[in-house]
């Protein structure tokens, strides 16, 4: 994939559904009573995951064209598959359904491409085995693929090492079928898009600072679920509208959720000119985001508002400016790719002066970008980065496996380019 470089980006742009919300209205659909009606699904690969898992078993799932009709059949209404159950890409697909198979009357096995067979499963096998859980990693070495015999489950609390709306959300869905209350605390509070909608389902849970709690059994009933924009999908048109001389770019819709706004709370730290309209505070918040051409400096970025970005962080060091310290974010090792150690390789192949950290990086910013070949190593949130790092940079960038972005963002180059026009 090939970026050139543009200026005077201007338009409106309307970005696909929220990654996480999608996933989980199909999920807690499938669990409900009645047909939930999804519309601005996110129809990338990682959510078709979740849709081909549920189907395996025995869910009807209408698909039509981003309006999705799940006919649930209730918490315990679900089938053994009649297949092993294939995540693809999707780390959030793994550990939440791990969770719902946990408590299940059945058998199922969980595979998925290269990438995720070597992401760490044990943080979501710890909590279940200590809720009873017959969870095992095939190969042995706490990765997918995963053999889950389900059973009734006790409730437990649970003490997460690391903030993670993954791990809290395999253990809230757990304790559905568990004996009790089920809690989970966090050292820092994670995205809270679970709790937010198994209570829109129905369901009893609580929060409390960086604890939540929820009661066994839930009577969960179908719902409409209108998905707001992925503010990670906007990101990238935040930073190309911030960076990008002469633009003016209105995003709409996008998901403004305390627990995931935190690219917004840095550029705002960076001198950013992003102006919020239309504020929908109902439910999962939103608003029209208005973003131009800013002159931006450096920050410093860690502490407590790393899980509100985790997701943004490579767009964040290709907008980086003076000097910017990104920091406390181990968990950026974990993800589709070692994200520290591949940002810091391409963003130096450009010319930048960039040193990676054992939890972050370091970015001396202001140096002019020149065009390169980079290696996404299939990485959706890398390429995206380094397609609005194209735009900015001297010669032409050259994206390897550029079209990884079809995990979250199927038409994100149409996009892209079409501000341009």
């Amino acid at each position: 994939m090939e970026i050139k470089k543009l200026t005077n980006l201007h338009g409106e742009l309307t970005v696909p559904g929220d990654k996480s919300i999608s996933h989980r209205a199909v999920m807690f659909g499938s669990l409900a009573k009645g047909t939930t009606k999804i519309t601005h699904f996110l129809e990338g690969a990682d959510c078709l995951s979740t849709i081909s898992c549920f189907r395996k078993m025995g869910i009807d799932i209408e698909n039509n064209s981003g309006e999705i009709l799940v006919h649930g059949k209730g918490l315990h209404g679900l089938s053994a598959p009649v297949d092993i159950l294939d995540v693809g890409n999707s780390g959030t697909t793994t550990r939440l359904i791990s969770g719902i198979l946990a408590g299940q009357n059945f058998v199922s096995e969980l595979t998925g491409d290269d990438s995720i067979q070597s992401r760490p499963m044990k943080r979501i096998m710890t909590p279940l085995l200590s809720m009873g859980a017959d969870i095992a990693s095939i190969k042995g070495n706490n990765c997918v693929p995963l053999r889950i015999a389900g059973h009734p489950l006790k409730a437990i609390h649970y003490d997460s090492p690391v903030a993670s709306a993954q791990v809290k959300s395999c253990v809230l869905l757990a304790g559905m079928y568990s004996d009790g209350i089920t809690s989970v605390t966090e050292p820092v509070l994670s995205r809270n898009h679970t709790e937010i909608m198994l209570n829109y389902f129905g369901a009893q849970v609580t929060s409390e600072g960086t604890t939540a709690s929820i009661a066994p059994e839930p009577s969960l009933f179908a719902r409409e679920i209108t998905v707001p924009g992925d503010i990670s999908s906007a990101a990238y048109f935040i930073a190309a509208g911030l960076l990008v001389p002469g633009s003016e770019i209105l995003l709409k819709n996008v998901g403004i959720n305390p627990t995931r706004d935190g690219l917004l709370r840095v550029c705002k730290d960076m001198g950013a000119d992003i102006t919020l309209l239309n504020v929908n505070m109902e439910g999962e918040p939103t608003a029209d985001l208005l973003v131009r051409t800013s002159s931006l400096h450096g920050t410093t970025v860690g502490g407590e508002i790393i899980p509100t970005l985790i997701d943004e962080i490579p767009m964040i060091a290709v907008m980086a400016e003076g000097t910017t310290v990104i920091k406390d974010a181990k968990e950026l090792k974990v993800k589709e790719s070692d994200r520290i150690l591949v940002m810091a390789e391409n963003l130096s192949r450009m010319g930048a002066d960039i040193t990676p950290t054992e939890d972050g990086m370091i970015i001396h910013g202001g140096k002019p970008l020149h065009g390169a070949e980079i290696d996404s190593y299939l990485d959706h949130r890398v390429a995206m980065s380094f397609a609005v790092a194209g735009l900015l940079c001297d010669g032409p960038l050259s994206i390897k496996g550029g079209d990884c972005v079809k995990i979250s963002y199927p038409e994100f180059y149409e996009d892209l380019y079409r501000l341009g026009e």
